[in-house]
């Protein structure tokens, strides 16, 4: 896996949240991730928490930019860190840091933690 391919896991992220559904989201996740959200105080520990931050989310209709990706990858597992921007249907917008850590199954790639949070400024 190159950093190129662990880039576009990020567009295959983006475009789930494009969907709309929820379901689609929390499937690129791994059974036991951890989600620590952007826009909640609550610390996600499974599918049915990291679901239940997605339907929130994405009621804003949001559509994220990296600003700044960091990929380093070793052996089975690979990690995306920086900086992305979210635009909202009302015009909102935040910058968040971020760190996605995948783990490669056997036939894919699942996000086992995701931390974002607002820039602090």
């Amino acid at each position: 896996m190159n950093k190129d391919e662990i880039l576009a896991l990020f567009d295959t992220w983006n475009n789930a949240l494009k969907t709309g559904d929820p379901k689609k989201v929390t499937a690129l996740y791994a059974e036991d991730a951890i989600l620590l959200p952007t826009v909640s105080n609550q610390v996600r520990h499974n599918h049915e928490e990291i679901e239940d931050y997605f339907v929130h989310f994405l009621a804003k209709v949001p559509e994220g930019v990296i600003n700044e990706a960091n990929v380093r990858v070793h052996d089975s597992l690979a990690i995306n860190s920086g900086v992305y921007t979210f635009t909202f249907a009302d015009g909102a917008s935040v910058q968040a840091r971020f760190t996605f850590v995948y783990a490669k199954t056997e036939t894919t790639w699942e996000i086992i933690e995701h931390h974002s949070s607002q820039m602090p400024e």
